[in-house]
């Protein structure tokens, strides 16, 4: 298992509350996802800022030095306790291509016996470019090679595409590796080129939220529940794990893919009406 969180906003803001200082924040986590962490930030340029620890957060100087100081309208961050591969740099999330960022909490059940067949479903020249062990790299680029069939990875990017592509990463890795009862692969998924943000929920807990982080302040809605598919947000962040007590907090639905496009409007779908458009 790991821990994932997601971060886009209007506006460059802080997330060090949620990374450190929150009831329930990652540094708080990482007394048991202790086998590293990495943040990944886009600020200036096109491709995102990434840093890496291999030991846990909570002891590790630079994660909060690195929280501190991200402000930034797109964050990801990420917990590891490894299950897949060695704790070393190669086999760290956040994974990077181009301007896309990838990280994943759960695990591919028996994934050495079916990396073959996963890997062989992936296209060639962006197999090349994996460099760890690590079943989440390869499903990442799994849903790269899935994508690029719908659109260019360069470039803007359409967020019922970007979806699509999660969809149908998991129903590839889904039919290949799960087996009979409730042997399901978990595979929460989250991914981001710096605009559209999406993220997806199997078999672990998944939870969204529209509160500002650095200020608790809450969005001016006329509902207090969950914010509604259509609505334009001014924050949208996305959890394993509720990060405090209060009550803004959601639980995405199992088997839902729920994203921001790149006018933070809130989409979300569920994993199998998603497939069922895919030719």
């Amino acid at each position: 298992m790991c821990r994932l969180f997601g971060f886009r906003s209007s506006v460059p803001a802080a997330v060090h509350p949620s990374l450190v200082t929150e009831k329930n924040s990652l540094v708080q986590q990482s007394r048991e996802h202790k086998d590293g962490w990495g943040i990944a930030s886009y600020e200036e340029g096109v491709h995102p800022l990434v840093a890496h620890g291999l030991g846990p957060a909570y002891c590790d100087p630079d994660f909060e030095r690195v929280s501190s100081r991200v402000s930034s309208r797109t964050v990801v961050a990420h917990l590891r306790l490894a299950s897949v591969g060695k704790v070393e740099k190669r086999n760290a999330h956040p994974f990077l291509h181009g301007r896309w960022c990838f990280v994943h909490n759960g695990t591919l059940r028996n994934f050495a016996r079916h990396q073959a067949e996963v890997e062989s479903l992936i296209r060639p020249d962006l197999l090349a470019h994996i460099q760890g062990a690590t079943d989440s790299e390869r499903c990442f680029y799994l849903f790269l090679t899935r994508l690029a069939k719908q659109q260019a990875l360069e470039g803007p990017s359409c967020v019922e595409k970007v979806a699509c592509a999660l969809a149908e990463t998991m129903g590839l890795v889904s039919a290949i590796t799960d087996e009979p009862g409730e042997l399901r692969s978990s595979m929460n998924f989250l991914v981001t080129n710096g605009d559209v943000m999406v993220a997806t929920r199997r078999n672990r807990t998944l939870f969204l939220s529209d509160t500002a982080p650095e200020t608790g302040r809450r969005p001016h809605r006329a509902h207090a529940g969950a914010p509604q598919p259509g609505t334009q947000l001014e924050q949208f962040v996305l959890a394993s794990e509720q990060l405090s007590g209060e009550d803004h907090w959601h639980l995405i639905d199992e088997e839902n893919i729920v994203g921001v496009d790149n006018g933070l409007v809130l989409h979300r779908w569920k994993v199998q009406d998603l497939c069922a458009r895919t030719p």
